[in-house]
């Protein structure tokens, strides 16, 4: 699907055709076919005709790189200090809500 702008300024969507080709072709053709789909085109194979699979692009992931967020992310400085009513709760507290804890 490729999005194109009209005269007017709205978006409108145009459904490209994929090409279609027999599993014996797909087979024979593969390397050549993968280097199509890579460029961006959609390929179906066919069975008899009929359509079994679809091969498209895999989407492209950004790059990343080990600290990109450095100094982006801030961590709280009493993160891991203790709660003593979270203590009380995971060793004396009910297994189930709806349980009374050990007294």
């Amino acid at each position: 699907m490729n999005l194109v702008w009209s005269d007017q300024g709205k978006v409108t969507t145009v459904h490209t055709v994929a090409e279609q080709v027999n599993i014996y072709d797909a087979k024979t053709n593969l390397s050549k076919l993968i280097e199509r789909v890579e460029a961006g085109e959609e390929i179906v194979i066919a069975r008899s005709g009929r359509p079994v699979a679809h091969l498209v692009p895999v989407p492209r992931r950004p790059n990343r790189s080990p600290g990109s967020l450095r100094g982006r992310i801030t961590i709280a400085p009493d993160y891991d200090a203790s709660d003593a009513e979270l203590a009380d709760l995971m060793e004396d507290g009910a297994t189930f809500p709806d349980e009374p804890g050990p007294q």
